[in-house]
């Protein structure tokens, strides 16, 4: 009988931790590292780079932080080769130029891979549909949810159907973005949801009179939390305008920003400058970027998670909270809604509606929410179903004949 076929994968993500960039795509870390303790796997994380960028860190010192060329993470190899980016102009040609700067390093190890798994339909996508051509192994490609906004410049949309026509399977984290790219033109039956899950080893409630020690915050004041890249999209402003209201019937109320730098921006400046206009500064600590296995720390400490997001695939930072017990409020984007599917586990508001966000977290502090409910039901959605699911479709993938 022949011997089944194993799959050899390497992951191409552009957005992916290193030593400059801890907290960057550590979602996409955690999702395919559970999958390397069932197959082997290496990644490749393509880095863009152009010539002058040194001049721009006069000013700007954390522009793209070039990593070192190679990397051993939990056992795993990943490399960070650069392509030419040149910020502001030729955008629509990321994805060629990536799959170009990214060809020595492929075609270097390509003996050591039988399937590339890409995330992100543009430009990584793209980009690994043209390597995937060139040397003759099949692609996937998970949607994470950057496709929203892409989709609405024609010529990266164009791309970003050529990217899904061209793959051998597309998975979507949220069945949202599956809607979503099927309503621009893509084939929905070769798109198979597959949601991210939660580590319940890491995430663990800690007690939070604990957890409010360790912060030294007051062990009977109200308070919030929301995580993420401190960048527009994450709404950490739109939680801040709703805080004066809030104080009013809560003064004790303090708002926890866990966040710091990320490949979109940093916006730091600007909240703090707003707290402060808001005569705020009592009410909420910056507390920057937490290792995901510290983060438990302040989700103990808080009594509600809220993130007033623009746009979202599929937010591993719900289940986390979730996993420490906590209720989420948060907007009606991407998959926000298949996590938060139920009243019993928080609420989710309209986009841009302030009135909604605020009652909502309002009625939460009221609520006396049943914490052993929403802890088990992020143990419900650990990684061992999703990854099972992701290995099926692996093995069947290099099972058939090849074009």
């Amino acid at each position: 009988m022949a011997q089944e076929k194993q799959p050899q994968l390497l992951v191409f993500s552009s957005l992916f931790p290193s030593n400059k960039r801890p907290n960057a795509g550590v979602f996409v870390r955690e999702r395919m590292f559970r999958v390397a303790q069932h197959t082997p796997l290496i990644v490749v994380s393509p880095v863009p780079w152009f010539p002058l960028q040194g001049l721009i860190r006069l000013w700007r010192p954390n522009y793209r932080p070039q990593p070192q060329r190679h990397e051993v993470q939990s056992g795993v190899d990943v490399y960070f080769p650069r392509f030419l980016s040149i910020p502001g102009l030729f955008r629509s040609y990321d994805g060629l130029m990536m799959a170009l700067g990214s060809l020595p390093t492929l075609f270097k190890l390509r003996k050591q891979f039988n399937l590339i798994d890409a995330h992100f339909a543009y430009p990584d996508g793209y980009a690994a549909t043209l390597l995937g051509q060139w040397l003759h192994k099949p692609v996937t490609i998970t949607l994470r949810g950057t496709e929203v906004p892409l989709s609405k410049i024609p010529a990266r949309k164009a791309l970003l159907l050529t990217a899904l026509a061209k793959a051998t399977r597309v998975f979507a984290v949220a069945n949202a973005l599956k809607q979503h790219v099927m309503s621009i033109g893509a084939d929905g039956d070769n798109i198979r949801v597959v949601g991210n899950g939660i580590d319940v080893d890491k995430f663990q409630a800690l007690p939070q009179h604990q957890a409010r020690a360790a912060l030294n915050l007051p062990e009977h004041a109200k308070v919030l939390v929301s995580v993420g890249g401190l960048v527009d999209r994450k709404g950490f402003h739109r939680v801040i305008d709703i805080l004066p209201e809030l104080v009013k019937r809560h003064p004790d109320l303090i708002y926890l920003v866990v966040g710091g730098d990320s490949p979109e921006g940093n916006i730091r400046a600007r909240l703090e400058a707003q707290v402060q206009n808001l005569n705020l500064s009592a009410h909420v600590r910056f507390l920057g970027a937490y290792p995901s296995e510290q983060l438990k720390l302040p989700l103990s400490a808080a009594d509600v998670f809220v993130l007033a997001t623009a746009n979202e695939g599929w937010a591993n930072v719900f289940l986390e909270a979730m996993a420490c017990g906590l209720p989420v409020i948060t907007t009606d984007v991407g998959g926000n809604a298949e996590v938060v599917n139920h009243p019993s586990l928080g609420t989710i508001v309209p986009f841009g509606d302030s009135a909604a966000l605020q009652q909502a977290v309002a009625d939460s502090l009221a609520t006396s929410w049943d914490s052993g409910l929403i802890r088990q039901y992020a143990h419900d959605n650990a990684w061992d179903t999703r990854v099972s699911i992701l290995m099926d479709e692996f093995r069947r993938i290099i099972a058939q004949p090849q074009p």
